[in-house]
């Protein structure tokens, strides 16, 4: 009999569209992972592939279960054990592997989850085979199919250590060199624990003083949320660096793949801002290259890349539809305003890591503190994210659509939710895949203007 964990209903309400979510033991446990290791397997043909985990408690058991099942297939498994999951595409491009992550990211402690790839590091999402794997688990959970025959010789399990080279990799995309930097790095008890003292080791103390914060691994994160895009997960880190007098302080999120900034003054820099300062560092290597912004990056990032004499592509948000457009225009680099920033020199995948060293390098190469490196990249007022609960998500985008078609210097778009754009403001609204939530993102030439689109918008949207 099969666990509530195969139910078709709960398989289709954690497969998302780019990776698989739930809480533990309820909606996701070692049975699944087992079947979605033999099916990832068969779906891509992968003949051998690398598995990392997160530390989370359930994670080590996922993972082993997971390397069970994709032997059972007959392919081979690398182990690389404990791993951010930048560690694990890594892994994944330099090994020239297939990869599963076990992370649930920045979710809270009952939570888990799986991020796969093909070889290279490539995406594995709704559109490039995560629904094929699904609907294999169900079709053997509802009717016993058989997955794998039994002449399938298995695979074999082993393990390998590539910490060290992650960390050299990253240091040859983006080398920290010039004066001598004073560092917090708050972890939140994730996975940015273990990967930076290993990197900031490399960069040496000649050249970077670290002062760690939340660096043990705990996976119940006894200090506060592994999200750094909410301020309060910030706070703790905004105090350090003002309390030890530091140049910068990094935040990331649980599985490190994502990476905030706070400058010298305890300010919190918004993604659209490290976005520009890696566009522009990218495009003085190559001129005229290609970067990729998400819809609700600020505009001033489309704006500074055309100013240095580069091609801005907007792409939808998430990191499948980044990867996709990188890979089609051949981009040298992307951003995401929810802080994931994607390299083209470190196979189209993100890293929080390698922004921070960006971020870092640029500091150390400067003579000035880190708002004053970053004030030509900050532009416009912005709301961030806001999220309201919504009965009924498609009624109210139909509404806002209703109130602002053919007004007068205004364009709609519907690259993904509703974009309204004017000369002096823009704002954008999508429905969550997961939650009754619309999350409203507006943008001004200043601060009053900002307000008052957002204000007009929250109205619409939270008095319906």
């Amino acid at each position: 009999m099969s666990s509530d964990t195969l139910d078709p209903a709960n398989l289709e309400a954690i497969f998302k569209a780019y990776d698989v979510r739930g809480t533990v033991p309820d909606q996701l446990d070692d049975e699944l992972a087992r079947l979605t290791g033999t099916a990832f397997v068969l779906v891509t043909g992968a003949p051998t592939v690398v598995v990392g985990h997160d530390m989370r408690p359930s994670s080590p058991g996922m993972a082993q279960a997971f390397a069970e099942g994709a032997t059972r297939a007959g392919a081979d498994v690398v182990m690389i054990g404990l791993a951010s999951t930048d560690q694990l595409y890594f892994a994944s491009g330099h090994l020239g592997h297939a990869g599963v992550m076990f992370t649930a990211s920045h979710n809270p402690a009952q939570y888990n989850g799986m991020k796969m790839c093909r070889a290279g590091a490539q995406p594995v999402g709704k559109e490039t085979g995560l629904l094929e794997i699904r609907d294999m688990v169900a079709l053997h959970a509802t009717t016993g199919a058989t997955m794998v025959s039994d002449d399938v010789t298995p695979g074999t399990i082993s393990e390998q250590d590539v910490l060290g080279a992650y960390a050299d990799h990253l240091l040859t995309l983006a080398p920290v060199r010039g004066r001598r930097l004073k560092v917090v790095v708050d972890a939140g008890n994730g996975m940015a624990g273990l990967t930076a003292p290993v990197v900031f080791d490399r960069i040496g103390a000649d050249q970077v003083e670290l002062v760690p914060m939340y660096f043990e691994l705990d996976g119940s994160f006894p200090n506060h949320e592994a999200n750094p895009i909410e301020p309060e997960n910030v706070a703790d880190l905004q105090k350090r660096v003002l309390e030890v007098g530091a140049d910068v302080g990094l935040a990331f999120d649980g599985d490190a793949d994502r990476c905030f900034l706070v400058d010298e003054r305890g300010r919190a820099v918004s993604p659209s801002t490290l976005t520009a300062l890696i566009a522009a560092r990218e495009l003085a290597k190559e001129p005229g290259a290609t970067v990729i912004h998400n819809l609700i990056t600020s505009r001033g990032v489309p704006e500074l890349v055309a100013e240095l004499g580069g091609t801005a592509v907007r792409s939808r948000v998430g990191h499948s539809f980044i990867k996709a457009t990188m890979a089609e225009t051949d981009a040298i680099f992307g951003g995401e305003h929810s802080g994931h920033f994607y390299f083209r020199d470190f196979w189209r995948a993100d890293s929080g890591m390698l922004a921070a060293l960006h971020a870092l390098a640029a500091l150390a190469e400067s003579d000035g503190t880190l708002s004053e490196l970053l004030a030509r990249y900050e532009r416009y007022p912005a709301s961030g994210e806001i999220n309201s609960t919504v009965a009924d998500q498609a009624a109210v985008l139909r509404l806002l659509e209703e109130q602002y078609a053919g007004a007068e210097g205004v364009e709609l778009d519907h690259l993904d939710g509703l974009t309204v754009t004017h000369a002096d403001w823009w704002f954008n609204v999508r429905a969550s895949n997961t939650e009754p939530l619309l999350r409203l993102n507006a943008e001004g030439k200043d601060e009053a203007t900002m307000t008052e689109i957002r204000d007009a918008v929250l109205s619409t949207i939270r008095s319906n």
